[in-house]
C-alpha cells in the first residue's frame, strides 16, 4: 500500500471513531472491500452506538420486537467484522439491546410467540443460554420444526413414494392394496345363486408406481451466518429423509471445521442445537469428506447447502466436484436466498459448477423432493 492510499484509510478510520456528528466531519474515500462501503460499516456500527446519543434504537427495525430484530444485525456485523471483534460487538449487543433476560430467564422465553424469528434469536445466542433456558429453547424449537414438517413433509413423502396406480396389478397381497372393485367385477361369473354370495377365486392389489432401490443422500450445510435460514430448513429435510424407507440420508455441517451429525439426522431440534453459526467456510474440504461416505455412487445423491463463497481452496472444490460427478453421482447446490427470495451465490463458482452437471439454483422444499424424486425413480 502506498503512502497515499495509507493516509486515506487512516482518514477513514478516524472518521469511523469519531462517527458522522464529529465536529471536524471527515468524509470517506473508497471502499473497505470490494463488495463492503465504509457507509455500510458505520451504519452498523450507529446502529449498536448511536444510542449513546440519544437516537432511537429501532429507528430501521419497524415494529419488530427488539430481541427478534437483533439477530438480523448480528448477522450483519458477522459479515463484516473478524472473529475477535465480532465478539465484543455482540457483548455489548447484549448489553444494550437487554438480551440477558432472554438468555437466562425462562419465564420471558416461555412468553415469547414461536416463529422463524425467534428461532434464529435462539440459534444465534444458544451458547449465552444455561441450564433451564436451554431446556426451554428447545421445546420452543421442537415446536417450530414440528411446524415445518407439517407443512412440507406430505408433498416430500407423495414426490418420493409414488401413489397408488390402479391400473397395474400387484403380485404384493395386503390389505393395504386391495382393489376391492376389480376384485367384486372379476368374480361375478362365480356368483351362487342358491346361497346368494360372491364365491372369490381370484383376488387383486393395487400397485405402487414405482419401487426403488436403497438411494443415499449426504447432505453437507454450511453452518456460516448468511446461511441460518436455509440450515433451519437443511435440518427439517434431513429429517424427513431419514423417515422415508427408499433412503439412507446423512447429514454433514461444516465452516472450516467438519461435523458429521448422521447419527443424529432424525432429531432437527439435536441437529439445530449443535450447529455453531458462523466462521468461514471451506466447501472443498467438506466436500472431500462427504466423498469419503459414498459406497455407491451410481445411486448417491450429494445435496450441498451454500452459498459458494468459498473461503478454502477454489481450485480442490471444483476437482473434488469433477470427482464426484464424474463417479456418477448426482449433486445439488441449493443456494441462500435474500429477503426478497433471490438467490444469493458466487455466480462464477456457480456456472463453474452448473458446466460440470450439477444442479445449482434455489429451490423449496417441496421442488427438491420433486427433483430428487424423478432422480431415484
Amino acid at each position: 500500500m502506498d503512502k497515499f492510499h495509507e493516509e486515506q484509510e487512516n482518514l477513514n478510520k478516524w472518521r469511523l471513531i469519531l462517527g458522522k456528528n464529529s465536529e471536524n466531519h471527515i468524509d470517506f474515500t473508497g471502499s473497505y472491500s470490494d463488495n463492503i462501503t465504509y457507509e455500510t460499516i458505520e451504519e452498523t456500527l450507529d446502529y449498536l452506538y448511536g444510542m449513546e446519543y440519544g437516537e432511537k434504537l429501532m429507528r430501521q427495525g419497524g415494529q419488530e420486537a427488539p430481541q427478534l430484530y437483533v439477530a438480523k444485525w448480528i448477522n450483519r456485523v458477522r459479515g463484516i467484522f473478524p472473529k475477535k471483534t465480532v465478539e465484543v460487538l455482540e457483548k455489548q449487543a447484549l448489553e444494550h439491546f437487554q438480551l440477558t433476560q432472554l438468555l437466562t430467564d425462562k419465564k420471558v422465553l416461555e412468553k415469547m410467540e414461536p416463529n422463524m424469528d425467534l428461532l434464529k434469536t435462539i440459534l444465534q445466542f444458544k451458547h449465552l443460554m444455561k441450564n433451564d433456558v436451554i431446556i426451554e429453547a428447545k421445546k420452543i424449537i421442537q415446536k417450530i420444526v414440528e411446524e415445518l414438517t407439517q407443512k412440507i413433509q406430505a408433498d416430500i413423502r407423495k414426490s418420493l413414494l409414488g401413489k397408488l396406480n390402479r391400473q397395474m396389478p400387484s403380485h404384493v397381497k395386503s390389505m393395504r392394496n386391495l382393489d376391492i372393485k376389480r376384485t367384486i367385477q372379476r368374480n361375478l361369473k362365480h356368483y351362487d345363486i342358491e346361497n346368494q354370495r360372491i364365491v372369490l377365486k381370484d383376488i387383486y392389489f393395487n400397485s405402487r408406481i414405482k419401487r426403488f432401490n436403497k438411494w443415499n443422500i449426504i447432505i453437507a450445510v454450511d453452518e456460516s451466518g448468511s446461511m441460518v435460514d436455509s440450515v433451519i430448513y437443511s435440518a427439517v429435510m434431513a429429517g424427513i429423509f431419514a423417515k422415508l424407507p427408499m433412503i439412507d440420508t446423512k447429514l454433514v455441517i461444516f465452516d472450516t471445521q467438519i461435523v458429521d451429525l448422521s447419527g443424529y439426522v432424525d432429531e432437527p431440534v439435536e441437529v439445530l442445537m449443535g450447529m455453531q453459526l458462523g466462521g468461514g467456510t471451506d466447501i472443498g474440504g467438506a466436500l472431500t469428506y462427504c466423498e469419503s461416505l459414498c459406497s455407491n455412487p451410481h445411486e448417491t445423491i450429494f445435496v450441498v447447502v451454500t452459498d459458494l463463497y468459498e473461503g478454502g481452496s477454489i481450485k480442490k472444490l471444483l476437482h473434488t466436484c469433477a470427482d464426484i460427478i464424474g463417479s456418477g453421482s448426482k449433486m445439488i447446490f441449493l443456494t441462500a436466498l435474500d429477503r426478497e427470495a433471490n438467490p444469493v451465490y458466487d455466480k462464477n463458482i456457480g456456472q463453474k459448477l452448473a458446466d460440470m452437471g450439477a444442479f445449482v439454483g434455489a429451490m423449496t422444499p417441496e421442488q427438491l423432493g420433486d427433483y430428487i424424486g424423478k432422480m431415484i425413480s
